[in-house]
């Protein structure tokens, strides 16, 4: 099921948060860069990742911290630094196919909820009016609970008490 949420993803008690990126991203932006701040490892550890196996657009990547934090990178953009270019825009098609890995993940790992912002908004630059019917088409029908925050209100945890 997915329901629609104010309030900060931060607060999330979804067992992961999903967002957008780029391969090697800096993640000094939007979300990217608050995940950085507090994960400061899962950013280590995914440009590791970036590293040996080379993503294409649409590859999705989970991190586990040690303190239960799970976090899910989602490649929605050309770029990062290792191409030396700030991360460029995402396409629907990329967030399309991102969405569709983010899917397999969630049966993979067995989650059973999961957090996302208005991906590829922001730094992706696309409008929400196109993202938002895909994730509706990709993921309406996985076992999970899918909370969407559609509006970001700092330090407010949002409702989530419909699951």
């Amino acid at each position: 099921m997915i329901y629609e949420v104010e309030g900060d993803i931060l607060l999330t008690g979804a067992e992961a948060i999903a967002h957008s990126v780029a391969a090697n991203d800096p993640m000094n932006q939007g979300l990217a860069a608050a995940l950085h701040e507090n994960y400061p490892s899962m950013h280590k550890d995914f440009h590791h990742w970036c590293h040996v196996q080379h993503p294409d657009l649409g590859n999705a990547w989970i991190w586990s911290g040690a303190e239960g934090a799970r976090v899910i990178n989602l490649i929605t953009q050309e770029g990062g630094y290792a191409q030396g270019r700030k991360p460029g825009d995402a396409s629907v098609t990329s967030v399309n196919s991102a969405l569709r890995s983010l899917k397999k993940l969630i049966a993979k790992e067995g989650l059973s909820s999961v957090a996302l912002p208005r991906l590829a908004t922001g730094v992706g630059g696309l409008d929400w009016q196109d993202v938002k019917p895909l994730i509706s088409n990709q993921l309406a029908d996985t076992e999970a609970t899918i909370f969407v925050y559609e509006t970001y209100i700092p330090g407010q945890k949002a409702d989530e008490s419909r699951r």
